[in-house]
């Protein structure tokens, strides 16, 4: 008898995990897909990541362990609550700034992708004085200028990363009900209602920062920014998906880039 219960109770057990959840696995390959993704396109580097919130339990998020986002595997993948503790014991580690997923999440019912990274165009807006605003039409999700966290309004200890809920908050605080947020010296996030809609968010917002830049480098330039009733028109695009369909494409035939 004993045995049987303890039969049960690891199958009752295994039925809840991730790997035995088709919904969850779906989700979970396509995070890993993802991370491919963003790291082969520039927007994250060896330290940035990607989430995505449950569609099982909107109460949990998926976000891979401590590793490189380019190395990330199914098998990395640690489920979260919304105070950003593991669901399930593992002995993963998880990444320092973990909290700024869980705290959006928190805040923002309707996020359900988050990513974080630290593209250098990105970071030379979050320290100057000139806002980053969009000028692109694929970046007109932005819609005006992206507020600035700034992690001296919350702590004096010289910590620039999010590596705690309090930070995380604050973070979540000051993207409000926009799409992005930058962190001063730091990088940014950037937020949407699927994976394929904030990747294609993080990368344009980008390069709509490099061309930015590019035309705040001509002497005298007067810029024209997008407007309010463009960027009502032209923020949903196609939902990214062409862009999707060709970086998934190179991420799987390696050297088609």
């Amino acid at each position: 008898m004993k045995l049987f219960v303890l039969v049960v109770s690891a199958c009752s057990l295994a039925a809840q995990t991730p790997a035995a959840d088709p919904a969850s696995k779906a989700q979970i390959d396509e995070l890993v897909l993802a991370n491919r993704i963003l790291t082969n396109e520039g927007v994250l580097d060896a330290y940035g990541h990607v989430s995505v919130r449950s569609a099982r339990n909107p109460n949990h998020f998926f976000l891979s362990q401590h590793i490189p986002a380019g190395t990330v595997t199914a098998a990395d993948i640690i489920e979260y609550d919304l105070d950003t503790k593991p669901v399930y014991d593992t002995k993963m580690t998880g990444y320092s700034e973990r909290f700024i997923h869980g705290e959006i999440y928190k805040a923002r019912p309707d996020v359900k992708a988050v990513v974080h990274g630290h593209a250098p165009e990105i970071v030379t807006f979050s320290v100057m004085q000139t806002p980053l605003r969009p000028i692109s039409h694929m970046a007109a999700f932005l819609g005006g200028p992206v507020p600035v966290f700034e992690t001296r309004d919350v702590t004096k200890d010289g910590e620039m990363l999010i590596r705690n809920n309090e930070l995380g908050h604050a973070l979540a605080q000051t993207l409000g009900k926009g799409p992005a947020a930058l962190i001063r010296g730091h990088g940014a996030v950037v937020v949407a209602d699927s994976l394929h809609v904030v990747a294609g968010r993080a990368y344009y917002m980008n390069v709509n920062a490099r061309e930015l830049i590019q035309a705040l480098l001509v002497p005298g330039a007067k810029i024209t920014y997008i407007q309010p009733n463009e960027a009502a028109t032209m923020a949903t695009q196609d939902g990214y998906e062409r862009a999707w369909t060709l970086w998934k494409q190179q991420v799987q035939t390696p050297g088609k880039h």
